[in-house]
């Protein structure tokens, strides 16, 4: 019960980039901007598509979710990054950190699914056009994007709740991170702390995995329908459609596999916080110029929302 109390009323330090110090209020602006055009760029997503009846299609349902899920992940992580900025080292409870470490594992792995919804919806779209209305029914969309969220959250409060019977190590309240990824967070507790890191890795490696490998597969199907399609242009048209979702589903991929998959143990700390940008930062930032750039329908549907607002 003491361990319990004593976790409860830690304080932790997370260092952010307080080397950057030097650097005075450049680094606040440039995270500052990059955050309003990644809450505004997805807000903008969400308007276009409901205010575009064209729009209301399974395709874009997801988009819309996808949007969403974007603008909760980066607002996990970027305003206490800029408040930190300001103030130098920010201090975070132990209930905070672990709170804010699920929030993103949550997020992150709602996104993986909902980037393989996304997929069976081309390929239902491409491989089955005359069952698609039927197969992917509105209620058919509800129940894969309630799924997406509600499997990110449940999958990863196994994790969290691993860490409830474990006590801080003496002297650990020092995270050399700017959030409360996992492997920091890990790095605190003494004990069976194996049981944790194993149980991390493998929810987590079957939440980006499974997903990603049913996209592969979604879309090797895709391929194969469309070069069967006699004509040049009726081929270009029909993966017109998914070349949005691919640049999504590429950014998003390898940025998770530079991030966790490539060896940065023998890294500078630095170095590897700035790989953390492009995965927590900038990633949530591209996604909308993609589809805004990528796809005619989505520019079409922000003009015109553009012109309602003026």
């Amino acid at each position: 019960m003491s361990g319990v109390i004593e976790n409860q009323t830690s304080w932790l330090t997370l260092v952010g980039f307080g080397k950057l110090k030097h650097l005075g209020f450049l680094p606040f602006a440039l995270f500052l901007a990059i955050y309003v055009a990644t809450v505004g760029g997805n807000i903008l997503i969400v308007l276009a598509v409901a205010s575009s009846r064209t729009l209301h299609t399974p395709m874009y349902f997801f988009l819309c979710h996808f949007s969403l899920l974007e603008i909760g992940y980066t607002s996990n992580i970027v305003p206490r990054l800029l408040q930190s900025f300001l103030e130098g080292g920010d201090l975070i409870s132990l209930v905070g950190c672990l709170t804010q470490f699920y929030v993103f594992a949550s997020l992150a792995a709602a996104e993986c699914l909902m980037l393989s919804a996304m997929s069976y919806d081309r390929y239902l779209a491409i491989c089955h056009p005359l069952h698609y209305t039927v197969l992917m029914s509105t209620w058919c969309c509800i129940r894969l994007a309630t799924g997406a969220w509600f499997s990110g959250f449940f999958f990863s409060a196994f994790t969290l709740a691993l860490a409830a019977p474990l006590s801080l190590c003496p002297g650990r309240r020092v995270i050399d991170h700017y959030f409360c990824d996992f492997a920091p967070v890990v790095g605190l507790f003494c004990g069976e702390v194996w049981v944790m890191w194993g149980a991390g890795v493998s929810i987590s490696g079957c939440l980006t995995l499974a997903p990603f490998l049913l996209i592969v597969t979604s879309y090797v199907f895709i391929l194969r329908t469309v070069l069967r399609i006699p004509s040049g242009h009726g081929r270009q048209k029909a993966f017109s459609t998914c070349s949005s979702h691919l640049s999504v589903v590429a950014v998003f991929y390898g940025t998770l596999i530079v991030v966790y998959v490539a060896p940065t143990e023998h890294m500078p700390a630095l170095l590897r916080k700035a790989f953390s940008v492009f995965y927590t930062v900038l990633t949530p930032m591209l996604n909308p110029i993609i589809y805004s750039l990528k796809n005619q329908e989505v520019k079409w549907a922000l003009r015109r929302l553009w012109r309602q607002l003026l």
